[in-house]
Order: structure tokens, then sequence, then C-alpha cells
């Protein structure tokens, strides 16, 4: 690793001093110890090049307005059917200052049927060592001698993070239990938004309600909310954390859920407490064992907790904890435990993430389809890279799309025999490996979802690999890592991490209802994006759930292809990928994406260019295809995609709405 950055890693200077604070440059010191400076510099340049939009501002113009306020409470008022809120936390020495900003923002909300519920761990009887602990009680007791929906209690000692939060729920008789930790922030409207949504209740008009574990019309039993993070004085918000509603993959990979987080009472019982043997991960390993019960998981996407930064918290210095990084791996092992799934979870360069390789319980035939026309160099180099493959069990079957002659002659030295099926013009062959090959003749025009429902016809395998011929994979165990998460029960699709030759980023998801060139259907994530950067959270380095994948690299299970109906032959070339995957979800199934899995994508090199008048006609009836047969998801947005980041951009930057 290199001392000091090259030219290539310097970044501008001046708009980063401009933004520098003394908390800002010690955590920086800490990453760059960790990471060294190539690293560091990567890191810098991303969190710079994030910030579109200016986050205070846009905090600012978004948050609840005082007219707004007023408004809630008169609203709030007239629900009857309204249910109790239950907030527990933990207190443990905490400052005056943050205990009172704390409980007034409880005090502050415009949803009155609350109960804040509070458990003191500081320690009674060690009053003359510590006086923070006498000036908690104090602090506690004068509130809730005046606020009767305020209940203390002071225990006989540190039971520690997770014994001092079952204290609280024990104080708690709500319908619903809410976290909060002792030193953070409500917004006003954190608690009317959450039952606004819970009166709601769940709909999934269009099948596509982002969970994996759902029945249309249950109950929520579940919420949490956006959040942000505060400095040391509460006023200075900064690293606003935009997610996604329910997503079980990035659950895996990180607790994206955190704050502010409530769950039903009854789920709460039937799931159990706080468990300290994960402390460090508490809240963690609790949010998975909730998910894996819960009925209907809501989001609401809007910034109403505010996390409090101090030096030694996680939220400030990931490093200053490292057993709850070792927590956590150990909080999504008995997860997926719980769930049958014997996978191997290992902890990212990323404090607090993680990746999960998920077993192959069986050895089943994997088909792989490639359209091809000519370009016989790039599709020897894409059936070179799949015969590295340490998976053996494939086939190949290349659709042939009206080449010429030459290509002819190749097709001859890889399937020699000559034989028809069911009328068409076929070739067989052995790769080097002993997989049989096949050369079936298409000689209609091009049109990429006919030459996948064709292509399947000669398939044998029980999961089809779609792979465009420009597709070179890296590395040997990408099929390994697709196949065992394409194995997975709630999985329909597994899509890939491509890059462009430069090693750039050319797909890592698709995000349905965003991009300007394609007219708001869907675009790529972080196009562009050079390929050692992880973007916004993380996310071009996760796994997660999207709506859609490209097929240029996708994996499906044969019965989940038919199932869909295939390839819509209407979208010959635009969309077919997206309205695929949108089939798929709409029948109960996941589509992840597994950056793990990695290729370089010599994009449309069959093809050539978009640009005649005939093929801008095509596009725009693709384009009016896709409005008027997911009405749903292009109005109401993308469950996958927070509403608060850019429909324009492809890089979760914060959408301007000046």
């Amino acid at each position: 690793m290199a001392l000091y950055p090259s030219e290539s890693e310097k970044i501008n200077m001046k708009s980063i001093f401009q933004k520098i604070t003394v908390q800002k440059v010690v955590k920086g010191f800490r990453y760059l110890k960790h990471y060294g400076w190539k690293e560091f510099i990567i890191r810098l340049q991303e969190k710079m090049e994030a910030e579109n939009v200016p986050y205070e501002p846009w905090y600012e113009k978004h948050k609840a307005t005082a007219e707004q306020i007023e408004k809630q409470k008169k609203q709030a008022e007239k629900w009857n059917d309204a249910p109790k809120i239950s907030i527990v936390v933990p207190l443990f020495k905490t400052p005056e200052t943050f205990l009172r900003a704390m409980i007034e923002s409880v005090q502050a909300q415009t949803y009155g049927n609350w109960q804040l519920c509070l458990a003191d761990g500081s320690g009674a009887g060690d009053e003359d060592a510590d006086p923070k602990v006498s000036l908690v009680q104090s602090i506690a007791n004068e509130y809730a001698s005046a606020d009767a929906r305020i209940r203390y209690e002071c225990l006989t000692g540190n039971q520690g993070i997770a014994g001092n939060t079952n204290a609280a729920i024990a104080l708690a008789d709500g319908d619903w239990i809410a976290f909060m930790d002792h030193d953070d922030l409500l917004a006003p409207d954190a608690l009317f938004e959450m039952v606004k949504m819970i009166r709601q209740g769940f709909h999934d008009e269009d099948g596509l309600a982002a969970t994996a574990y759902r029945e249309a019309g249950n109950d929520y039993e579940m919420l949490y909310t956006d959040e942000d993070k505060v400095d040391m004085d509460g006023k200075t918000h900064f690293q606003p954390h935009l997610k996604p509603d329910f997503n079980i993959d990035l659950l895996r990979s990180n607790n994206y859920i955190t704050h502010f987080l409530a769950v039903k009472r009854s789920l709460l019982d039937r799931v159990g407490g706080i468990r300290s043997d994960f402390d460090g991960a508490q809240d963690y390993d609790f949010i998975l064992r909730c998910a894996e019960q819960a009925g209907a998981i809501g989001h609401i996407p809007r910034i109403l907790y505010h996390w409090r930064c101090h030096k030694e918290s996680t939220s400030e210095n990931p490093f200053s904890k490292q057993y709850a990084v070792d927590a956590g791996k150990r909080a999504i092992g008995e997860h997926l435990k719980r769930l049958g799934v014997d996978a191997v979870v290992t902890p990212t360069k990323d404090m607090g993430f993680y990746e999960v390789e998920y077993p192959l319980t069986e050895q089943p035939l994997v088909s792989i389809i490639i359209p091809s026309k000519d370009e016989v160099e790039t599709l020897r180099k894409c059936i070179a890279a799949v015969e590295k493959s340490s998976y053996g069990n494939y086939e190949v079957i290349v659709v042939e799309n009206n080449s010429c002659e030459d290509t002819f002659r190749y097709y001859g030295d890889i399937a020699p025999q000559e034989t028809t099926v069911d009328g068409t013009r076929c070739m067989e062959g052995k790769l080097a490996g002993g997989q049989r090959i096949c050369v079936a003749v298409y000689t209609e025009g091009f049109n990429y979802s006919k030459l996948n429902n064709f292509g399947v016809k000669f398939a044998k395998g029980s999961y089809y690999l779609l792979m465009n011929n420009d597709i070179e994979m890296i590395g040997n165990d990408w099929m390994k890592r697709m196949l065992g998460s394409c194995l997975r029960e709630e999985v329909g699709i597994v899509g890939a991490k491509l890059f462009y030759q430069d090693h750039t980023i050319q797909h890592a998801g698709i995000v349905v209802g965003i991009g300007g060139s394609a007219r708001g259907i869907g675009d790529n994530m972080f196009v562009g994006l050079a390929g050692d950067r992880s973007g916004y959270m993380h996310k071009a380095s996760l796994q997660l759930d999207y709506s859609a994948v490209t097929a240029a690299c996708l994996m499906v299970k044969r019965e989940i292809y038919e199932q869909a109906g295939g390839f819509e032959e209407q979208l010959a070339v635009a969309f077919n990928d997206v309205d695929f995957c949108l089939k798929v979800r709409r029948l109960g199934k996941l589509v992840v994406y597994e950056p793990h899995v990695q290729a370089y994508h010599y994009e449309s090199k069959s093809r050539g260019a978009e640009d005649s008048p005939e093929k801008t006609a095509r596009f725009q009836r693709e384009i009016e295809y896709m409005r008027n047969h997911w009405i749903g998801i292009l109005k109401n947005g993308d469950p996958y995609y927070n509403p608060n980041f850019s429909s324009v951009y492809n890089n979760y930057s914060l959408k301007d709405n000046s």
C-alpha cells in the first residue's frame, strides 16, 4: 500500500477545508490510521461527491413546519382508535443536557398517547463516587412527577444495555414499544407519522411490496423511520440515512434499520426481549428476530430520529467497539440458523457491514444462455471466462442470430455435430471440461426477449444464467456465489456487479422510476463510479434486494422463468429485463444484487448504437409499454429506493426540491 496518494487520487482540498471541524479532523485521522492513504482518499472523495445537495438546508426545508405541527396535534386528537406508544430508554449516567433534551423531544410530540419508560442503570447507592448518578435520578424524577406519562425506575445496579432496556420494557404497558437511546432526539412528528401508518394499514395493490415475509392484508407489526446524526450541541444535522422499504438482504449486510424502531407489543412478546449475549449489537439481533416473525414491516421515509454523536460512540468512531462487529456477525449467523441456513458470515473492511455466502445445498445443472451475432473474439472471450468457473455442472446455449459465414466456421470448431431440434438447426459439442455446448440458430431479426425465450427451449438445466456475449466474468467462484443465492427459496433472480473496460461501474442494481436517458423508467445505479469505491452507505459493495437487475448477467430459477411467462417480446431491446424482474417480484420472489459476482461488460458490441429513426421510434414504444403496464411502481416509486433521493442522479444523492 502506498504511503502517499498519487496525483490521480488528489481532490479539491479547498471545498473540503471549508467543511472541516475539529471533530471531523479527529475522525479523519482514525480512518487514515485504519485504512491507509489510498482508501482514506477514496472515502473522502465519496463523501464530498455525494453532496449534490447540501443536507442542512435540505433538512430545514423538509422537516415539519410550525403550521404542520399544529395541524397534526388537532388531527391526532380526533383519533379514537389510536394506540399507545411506549418509548423505552435505558439510562446510564446520562449528561444533564442530553437527558433533558431527550425527554423534552418526547414531550414535544404532536401525538399525545405515548408513554416514556426510563430504566436507570447508573448505580443506586453510588452517589458519593459519581455525582452523575444522583443527578440522573433527580432529573428523571423531576419530569416523572410532572408528567404522568413518564415512568422511571432506578435499578439496583447496571445490568448492561440489554438488561437496562428490558427493565424499561417491563415498565411499559403500551400497544407498541419504541426504542430510543438516552441522549438522542425525536423529531416532533415522529410518533404522529408512525400512528398514521398504523391506522392506514398495510396495502400492496400491485404485488411489489418490499418485504420477504408478508401476506397481503396483514397489519403492521414493525415500523422504522429514516434518521440523521447531530453534533454534541444537537443543532448541526449531518449524514442523513435515507432507507429503503424492508430489504432483507441489506439487513443481513448491515443493521440499516437501527432508529427509530417500533414493534407491536404482541410481536415483542413472541420473539422475547433484548439479549445480553449480543451487547454491542443487541438491537441488530432483536431486529433480525422481529423481522423473522413480523407480518407487515413498514418504513416511513422521513428524518424523524436524530442520533447524537460522541467521540467514542460507534456512530462517530466505528473503530471504538470491535466487540460490536463480532456481536453483529453472531447475530446474523444465528438469524440464518433459525431459518435453517448454514451460511458463512464475514465482516467486511467497513465496520458494521457484512457479507453472507450462501451454501450450495445441491449441485443443479445451470444452463447459460448467450445470444450472439458475429463478434467471434468477443464470444470466445466470454466462453473462455465461463470455463474458468470452479462450478462445473453447467451447459452453454449460444443463440445464433444472423451471423456471417466466418462466424459459423467458429461454431463448427466448438460444436461440430450438426443436428435439428424441432425444425431448428443446431450444432452440438463439448467444452474442454466436458460440458455440453449447443448453438441454436435463430433466423429472425434481433429481439432480445425472443432470443432468450427461444434459447431456453434448448436448455436442460433447472437454473438459467442469461449472459450477453460481451460479458467477461471475473474470477472463478462467481457461479457458486450466484447459485448459492439463487437456491434460496425466497429468491427468484440474482444479478451481478458489472464494470466497463476501465473498471468503472456499469451496473450495481436497477432502480425503477428514475433516469433521464431512460425517461424515468429505470436506471442502473452507480454508473461511472470507480470500481474500488462502494458509494452511498457502501451499497455498491453490499448484497441487497432491488426491484430489477440487468439481464446482461442474470440467474433465474427455471420454474420462476416459466411462471413469469419469460421475457415480454414486445420489448425487443429496452426494459425487457426490468419488466421481467418486476413480473418475478409480483410472484413474491426477491431480486438480489450480488456484488461479489463481477464481470466486465463490453456493452452492445454486437448491436451497435441506438441512433437511427427506427430505433428511436422503437425505444419510445417500449417506454410507453412500461408506462402502461407498470403504472403503480412508476407513480408511487420504487420501494427499494427512498423517495427523498434524486430521480435524475443514480448515486443516491438527495432530491433537489429547490
